[in-house]
């Protein structure tokens, strides 16, 4: 996964988290009802339509249409209910789709590059989670998730200097551990 990969990622996580805010308990039991069935539907729909594809393409599609029902599941749960751990479930079932649409695009590069592309894809999730981590209680787990995000960047960082060689490997494993205040 590049680095435009990587940002376009994290942008779609972001935009995402923003618009779940705009949300408010407004449906009625018979709107959620339908909205789930509708979901259901769409699903059947979307994977019906990944049966046409082969190989890992098919696995890609099959794991996008999962992201988005997951994701529109709990959408609609937290416009039924307005409960603050519904709407965090909103996040995290995006985090985690997003990754597993990810892990599933590196399955098609091979040796190095498919392990940076995993560990880059499982940064994202990692910062990710760890921010709905850390909106969920502002203290300690603010500085947690901080953590976890930044030993996420240093192992991404690592997994690029070990596909390296010579010098340019021990240049680029000291600017890393420096970078993340690692010794």
């Amino acid at each position: 996964m590049n680095k435009h990969t990587t940002l376009k990622l994290t942008l779609v996580i972001g935009a995402l988290f923003a618009s779940s805010f705009a949300q408010s308990a407004t449906s009625t039991r018979a709107e959620y009802k339908a909205e789930k069935s509708r979901i259901g539907t769409e699903y059947k729909a979307d994977k019906l339509a990944c049966a046409a594809l082969s190989a890992n393409a098919k696995d890609i599609c099959t794991e996008e249409a999962k992201a988005k029902e997951s994701a529109a599941l709990a959408t609609v749960k937290f416009d039924y209910t307005g409960k603050p751990d519904d709407e965090r479930k909103i996040w995290v079932s995006q985090a985690k789709g997003t990754y597993a649409v990810a892990k599933e695009r590196c399955d098609d590069r091979a040796a190095a590059d498919k392990t940076v592309c995993l560990s880059e894809a499982k940064g994202v999730e990692t910062k990710a989670l760890a921010d709905i981590k850390s909106g969920k209680r502002m203290t300690d787990a603010k500085a947690a998730g901080m953590d976890e995000g930044l030993n996420a960047d240093y192992k991404v960082a690592q997994q690029k200097c070990d596909a390296m060689v010579g010098d340019a490997k021990l240049t680029c494993s000291a600017t890393a551990k420096a970078k993340y205040g690692k010794s």
